[in-house]
């Protein structure tokens, strides 16, 4: 099955747009009328232009208002039809959309439409061209793709079908199993978008809010199956209207775009398989057993303090690497790596970022299967030089050119803390900590959806509702995506300014990935007593927070005062209870998390980061003050 993808889905000039497009991978292009007349060539270079970037021209839209109107309206919608044809000839293409009428002059009736379609076809079929009605979900009288197949039904011509798009149907709420009753050889082009659930004007949210299949709410793959059991097997194409998407860097969208296709269609086959010859072939989302491994990029006296800090939080360093400046920490099923080296991608990410998250290490099921996989979707590969008695494990860059490395049991990749590591002879002293419970990323909001596309086409992984964090200084956007058992939980925070706590990161960092890291214990209360005898030292919540407490929850004396002792913030939801408590932030902004979730709490303590993030803000250099 081809993938396509409409230009007006991208940011840029045609030129621009088509290199992106071509580059992510797709099969063609809907070439959309404006960029067409935009761009100063004629249409004959632009198909050449088309063709030279390795695509086809898989539709040509859109042909709007022809069908229900009166003469001399009527006479004037075909001759303008005639002039689509000329211009589609010399294009280079076959297929062309037209949507159903918003005329305020259009008369309703569905054999005078038919009657309108029948001429057309007759119209086309002369030149060799094709015709695809498409029912516009705020069409004057046609808006459902069930009145737009009677239509066609009754126009009843080999070169009139049916254009089909998830938006229009889906959006409407229209049952997508009433199109497998249509058959897959009058379907003529189909085109895919999701979107947020938001209640508005169907025009405006189809104009601004469209989305990737899977960055939205709309059921797209029940839609996609059902287009599939129809026998089709044409293009799919994505039709994207999104104001983000047309301020955003056409590469990014076109990867996304791609990416979002494939895992569709991957899904599609896998509940469907008996429907879709020639489909895309990949491994399936792979399993998640937890985070194996995080590595810090350090040097100097921001590795001597990290190292201070990892003592007072109970870890031991427990391994030296064999051949290279690197030192293993571990607590529980935590092991933190700490890379002083001076060349390598870790250097690197040390000039670039200063101290920082350089590597997540994620134990999965199959390893070399979730690079396949990553591969398929666009991931972009990483390797380096393997030194003797080293490992090679498989690994794809990640956000802002960090690395994801994957170990797995069957294939002894799991033996790489034995194999790599000198063991240390130093006394174990831990504090409770068993787990990283989840990793929180930092990014500009505008690249959340395309990081939460990454992880959920690539693992198993749900994604949780957008809310909003309050930052003394602005807004941070945050959505929490988690595996079934929740062995890997990764939240996105998406800054809007270098404002906030979450932007200033982003800036003093350059990019850096992960703000902070957040462990967990059984019993946070015996935690907090152990790093207290450590020399930890948290950080420091305001009296007023715990009278609020004491004010939102029933929660007797005793216990509010535990929580003030240890600086603990507390939460509950329907299911159970939330205890949390930081480190003080080190290394321009990261810091450390500590958690004990209870009885099925699912979320991450999101009412109390507006008090984490003002005491974090008590403890940072004042805004406008140089960096020592």
């Amino acid at each position: 099955m081809k993938t396509s993808i409409a230009t007006v889905s991208i940011s840029g000039s045609l030129p621009e747009k088509l290199e992106a497009i071509a580059g992510a991978g797709f099969d063609g292009i809907e070439i959309f009328e404006q960029d067409f007349i935009a761009h100063d060539g004629s249409p004959k270079d632009v198909g050449k232009m088309i063709r030279d970037q390795g695509l086809e021209i898989t539709l040509f839209q859109p042909f709007r208002d022809f069908e229900g109107l009166p003469d001399p309206l009527r006479a004037k919608a075909f001759d303008r039809a005639e002039r689509k044809f000329d211009l589609m000839q010399e294009l280079g293409t076959d297929l062309v959309l037209v949507c159903s009428t918003v005329h305020p002059g259009a008369l309703g009736g569905i054999d005078r439409a038919a009657a309108d379609f029948h001429e057309l076809g007759e119209r086309a079929a002369r030149r060799g061209l094709r015709v695809g009605y498409e029912a516009l979900a705020w069409g004057s009288h046609v808006n459902d793709h069930r009145d737009a197949w009677e239509i066609v039904r009754r126009a009843d011509h080999p070169n009139v079908g049916l254009i089909l798009d998830s938006f229009h149907t889906l959006g409407r709420k229209i049952d997508p199993d009433t199109i497998r009753r249509i058959p897959g050889d009058k379907i003529f082009f189909v085109q895919l978008a999701d979107a947020p659930q938001i209640d508005m004007d169907l025009l405006y949210w189809s104009r601004h809010f469209r989305n990737m299949p899977g960055e939205g709410d709309l059921p797209v793959c029940d839609f996609m199956k059902a287009v599939v059991a129809t026998g089709y097997a044409g293009p799919v194409s994505l039709e994207i209207f999104n104001d983000q998407f047309r301020g955003g860097r056409a590469k990014t969208i076109a990867k996304d775009g791609y990416r979002s296709l494939i895992a569709l269609m991957d899904d599609v086959v896998r509940e469907e398989p008996s429907s879709l010859a020639g489909a895309p072939s990949m491994p399936a989302r792979m399993r998640v057993d937890g985070v194996s491994f995080i590595e810090f990029a350090t040097r100097g006296k921001d590795a001597d303090a990290l190292e201070a800090l990892l003592q007072t939080l109970g870890f031991t360093q427990s391994g030296t690497h064999i051949a290279k400046n690197l030192a293993l920490w571990t607590q529980g099923d935590i092991r933190i790596v700490l890379n002083r080296e001076t060349e390598g991608y870790a250097n690197s990410a040390y000039v670039m970022h200063g101290t920082t998250v350089c590597d997540i290490g994620i134990a999965v099921e199959n390893a070399a299967e979730t690079v396949s996989r990553a591969a398929r979707l666009g991931a972009n590969p990483f390797s380096q030089p393997v030194g003797p008695g080293e490992l090679d494990i498989p690994a794809i860059r990640g956000l802002s050119g960090s690395v994801l490395h994957f170990i797995d049991d069957a294939s002894g990749l799991s033996d790489v803390w034995s194999v790599e590591f000198r063991q240390s002879k130093n006394a174990e002293q831990g504090a409770g900590l068993t787990h990283i419970d989840h990793l929180a990323q930092t990014m500009s909001y505008d690249e959340m959806l395309s990081w939460s596309l990454f992880y959920t086409t690539l693992f198993k992984m749900q994604k949780s509702p957008m809310v909003d964090v309050i930052d003394p200084d602005g807004l941070v956007r945050s959505q929490a995506l988690e595996t079934d058992n929740g062995s890997l939980r990764i939240t996105l925070n998406g800054a809007e300014t270098h404002r906030t706590m979450a932007g200033s990161f982003l800036a003093d960092s350059f990019g850096a990935s992960v703000q902070h890291v957040a462990v967990a214990t059984d019993d946070i209360f015996s935690t907090s007593e152990a790093l207290s005898r450590l020399g930890f030292k948290p950080l420091a919540m305001s009296e007023n927070y715990y009278a609020d407490l004491a004010a939102r929850f029933d929660l007797n004396s005793e216990m509010l005062a535990r929580l003030k002792a240890g600086n603990i913030l507390y939460d509950e939801d329907a299911k159970g209870r939330f205890f949390q408590f930081y480190s003080r932030p080190f290394a321009g902004g990261i810091f450390f998390e500590i958690v004990e979730r209870q009885d099925g709490y699912k979320g991450y303590g999101a009412p109390n980061a507006p008090f984490r993030i003002a005491a974090q803000k008590r403890l940072m250099r004042p805004k406008g003050m140089p960096k020592l």
